[in-house]
């Protein structure tokens, strides 16, 4: 004669430490930034590095009209402008090699320049960037393994569509 399976409320569970570890190694894990999960649109102007990029990008736009986030890289101090050259005649490999952070925080910093670019009402360009001085203008990489997302968001300028000098859009809140 076949046993029956018992159905959940009738089995009785034997828990041990052992089980209670592998359960805990086994659940989902989300990964937590200074306490948030992810950068938001909800949430990026909390963030630590979006006082600078702010900044950054007022300083930016007072004298031009695009916006580059190599240029915010190297005006936030996390790119010297030689390694900058250096990766632009190609004696670098790959700009990542020479940024002054972990990828963590390059890739909120990027995040958090594209959510105040549309915050400006930019408008995002791709731009190709390749290899200056003598011999072949090859295409230049910006990460390591080619990531088709990272390497479009080091190429995204920020353009103001303007005619004029940049003047941020008006405030959306009405006054009560």
């Amino acid at each position: 004669m076949r046993k029956r399976p018992r159905k959940a409320a009738e089995r009785t569970t034997v828990s041990s430490p052992g089980r209670e570890r592998l359960r805990a190694r086994n659940a989902p894990r989300q990964k937590a930034v200074r306490g948030r999960l992810t950068t938001t649109v909800a949430n990026y102007r909390d963030d630590p590095l979006y006082p600078r990029i702010r900044r950054v990008v007022a300083t930016i736009l007072a004298k031009g009209k695009v916006v580059p986030p190599v240029e915010v890289l190297v005006r936030v101090d996390l790119l010297a402008p030689q390694k900058l050259e250096d990766w632009r005649r190609g004696r670098v490999p790959y700009l990542e090699r020479v940024i002054n952070c972990n990828l963590t925080r390059l890739a909120r910093l990027l995040r958090i320049l594209r959510f105040h670019a549309h915050d400006l009402n930019l408008v995002p360009a791709v731009t190709a960037y390749r290899r200056w001085g003598k011999g072949p203008k090859h295409q230049l990489r910006f990460t390591k393994h080619r990531n088709p997302r990272l390497e479009r968001a080091y190429a995204r300028h920020f353009v103001w569509p303007g005619k004029g000098p940049f003047h941020p859009p008006a405030s959306k809140k009405t006054p009560s």
